[in-house]
């Protein structure tokens, strides 16, 4: 049974949840230093903070408490790293993109949030096929490793935070593929909710979606690649290894995400036509 919270009531429930999530990640992080490696410091911050957010789930009895995590991380992360640094171009210009990705991301979270009695349709359907076996998947799946999907997205730009980096025409293009990305779902985003307002149910088929069925998924995935080809363009080839985050969210997109959302569309009347016609990712119409 969900906590009985209003909206507003939700939102501070939240916001002092992360609050205490992000004071851990930092207390972690400090009291880590003697184990020296920036990059094991900072997964044992992030997986103490998730922990703490898994509790909160769990006295909620709500997964979708972890859901904003996946955008506030990078800004805490990125914030926390880059404060008292004088930053250069390249790491001022892709720590500004990752905030705008961060921000946007969480205010579109912020715009669907309903209260504490919501839970994500996906979570609720893996309660009922799982049974007992819920709690497992609901800390391993749900929060373990979407957080260590976002770490290693997120460890290209900290350690361009942290490292010697020189701006390049590669680094501003990864840069530049990431502010397209963030301008992509953000357009697809907005797009959907105005047709989810409109009513008019069915398949949406407007805009960015006309011809793609994921085009905010596209968005997130070209928005790590950006950071990553940044990062290693501006690291050097030596760090061609951070590329690993892109890597992983890719595939959680294509072998998770994506799938779990066709499920749910193909219970649709018209899915099989709506499939023929369109593309999983790419908003470019298909030849007939």
């Amino acid at each position: 049974m969900k906590a009985d919270f209003t909206r507003k009531q939700s939102f501070i429930i939240i916001g002092a949840v992360y609050l205490l999530a992000a004071a851990l990640g930092v207390t972690v992080y400090v009291l880590t230093r003697p184990l020296g490696a920036f990059w094991i410091r900072l997964l044992l911050a992030d997986l103490s903070a998730t922990l703490l957010t898994f509790i909160f789930s769990l006295i909620f009895n709500n997964a979708s408490v972890y859901d904003p995590y996946w955008s506030v991380q990078p800004i805490v992360i990125l914030t926390g790293l880059a404060v008292g640094q004088r930053l250069s171009l390249v790491k001022f210009v892709l720590l500004l993109v990752v905030l705008l990705w961060g921000v946007r991301l969480t205010a579109n979270w912020a715009y669907t949030f309903k209260s504490m009695k919501h839970e994500d349709w996906r979570y609720r359907m893996l309660r009922e096929k799982t049974g007992k076996a819920y709690f497992l998947v609901n800390f391993v799946g749900i929060h373990v490793v979407p957080t260590l999907v976002v770490y290693l997205c997120t460890l290209p730009a900290a350690a361009l935070m942290l490292g010697s980096a020189r701006g390049n025409l590669i680094a501003y293009f990864g840069a530049a593929v990431s502010l397209g990305a963030v301008i992509l779902q953000g357009t697809a985003d907005v797009q959907m909710h105005k047709f989810r307002k409109s009513g008019k149910g069915g398949f949406i088929r407007e805009g960015l979606w006309r011809n793609s069925r994921h085009p905010n998924y596209l968005g997130e995935i070209l928005m790590w690649w950006g950071v990553g080809i940044c990062s290693v363009a501006a690291l050097g080839a030596n760090y061609a290894y951070l590329l690993l985050g892109a890597v992983a969210n890719t595939a959680l997109f294509l072998l998770v995400s994506i799938p779990l959302a066709e499920g749910k569309q193909a219970k649709k009347e018209g899915y099989d036509r709506y499939r023929a016609e369109t593309r999983a990712l790419l908003p470019i119409a298909k030849k007939k």
